[in-house]
């Protein structure tokens, strides 16, 4: 009778039963509504069903994030930055530069949207954090989740990158929420109505050139950015060069998908009770919010400079898609725009700001590690 009570109290013990906390269980609740918004909601699905099943797991059975567990090698991907430099590769492989090229003009806006990042970095300093600390944080304001990721390894703030990944893509997912009031609140219904005109044809020649003579001057000038910059702008050449359509479509497809699935467990797999329910995770989240919502704000108020100093041609809402989320963020400025008239087209010169967004993240996250010698 001794031995059947010793075997019970043994498989006992190994059930997930025996290493769940309260906190374990408002995570998995946590995970759950993520899965919902993904898939019913359809929030970005690709980024949020990866990140909340590895949430999920997490707290089921921590130690598959323990050093051995499956999920703690694809999370040393993420520490020696591969994932993200590989995402960038994707990224620039999917993304058509030619919007930028054809509107230079964009860049600006692209590089008002990143206020976010440098208000929330000083603001993150008052809140107590130490300048690294308070730099890797900052970054969420661009809703990049590969850049803040990379410069929260480079910076050796592994103890926040779970928080601090997990808020960058869950704001990334949410930016047809978060952004549209914003949006609406600092433009007024004729603005919301300019139509913009057509942008020029640009040439192959261009679009060739462009990746390369980009990487030549940001790395000259920020050489820590080359891992994100080079890898995007290769991706790109891939893509325009025409020569290399196979590394195009793999770039893009395959490896981008499977980087993914990577990334995406990963970094939802870094939310443990433990390490997520505390008083840091909840500063992040909200320093996280304020500097996208700053950044957001910026870009429409430099719309509306732009707006008002070239006579009326700019439409303020492309401002908003000058943080990094591609194409998440142009996406939203067409449909604020078609809300107010549905034959209004805004995508193409939305995309030129969020372009230029995806390299001044990448930028500022190279000025933060130049500023601390990384």
């Amino acid at each position: 009778m001794s031995y059947v009570a010793e075997t019970m109290s043994n498989l006992a013990a190994q059930t997930g039963f025996a290493f769940l906390k309260p906190g374990n269980f408002i995570m998995i609740v946590v995970a759950l509504i993520f899965l919902y918004l993904a898939i019913a909601k359809q929030y970005e699905p690709l980024l949020l069903v990866p990140i909340s099943f590895g949430m999920l797991l997490v707290n089921l059975y921590p130690d598959i994030m323990a050093e051995g567990g499956l999920l703690h090698y694809f999370y040393l991907l993420d520490e020696w930055s591969i994932l993200p430099s590989l995402i960038f590769l994707g990224v620039g492989a999917l993304t058509d530069f030619g919007p930028l090229i054809a509107n230079p003009k964009s860049f600006l806006l692209g590089a008002a949207a990143q206020f976010g990042i440098y208000s929330a970095y000083f603001l993150a300093i008052l809140l107590g954090f130490n300048g690294k600390a308070a730099a890797a944080i900052s970054i969420i304001g661009g809703a990049d989740g590969p850049t803040s990721i990379f410069l929260a390894g480079k910076l050796g703030q592994t103890d926040l990158m779970g928080p601090i990944a997990v808020a960058a893509y869950s704001y990334m997912a949410l930016v047809p929420i978060i952004q549209p009031p914003i949006m609406k609140a600092l433009t007024t219904k004729e603005e919301r109505q300019i139509k913009m005109e057509q942008l020029r044809p640009v040439s192959k020649t261009e679009k060739i050139l462009f990746p390369i003579v980009v990487t030549i001057v940001v790395c000259l000038v920020l050489p820590t950015t080359a891992p994100l910059v080079g890898m995007l702008m290769l991706g790109n050449l891939f893509r325009e060069c025409g020569v290399v359509r196979q590394l195009s479509e793999t770039a893009s497809n395959a490896l981008m998908y499977i980087v993914v699935i990577l990334l995406g467990t990963s970094v939802g797999a870094t939310t443990s009770a433990e390490a997520f329910l505390n008083v840091s995770t909840i500063k992040i989240v909200i320093l996280g919010l304020v500097a996208f919502a700053v950044g957001t704000a910026s870009g429409v108020i430099f719309g509306k400079i732009m707006c008002k100093l070239t006579g009326g041609k700019v439409n303020p809402l492309i401002g908003s898609a000058g943080v990094s989320a591609v194409p998440m963020a142009a996406r939203v400025s067409q449909k604020v725009g078609a809300e107010e008239d549905p034959t209004n087209f805004l995508l193409m010169h939305a995309m030129g700001p969020n372009v230029a967004g995806v390299i001044g993240t990448a930028v500022a996250a190279g000025t933060f590690m130049a500023v601390f010698g990384v």
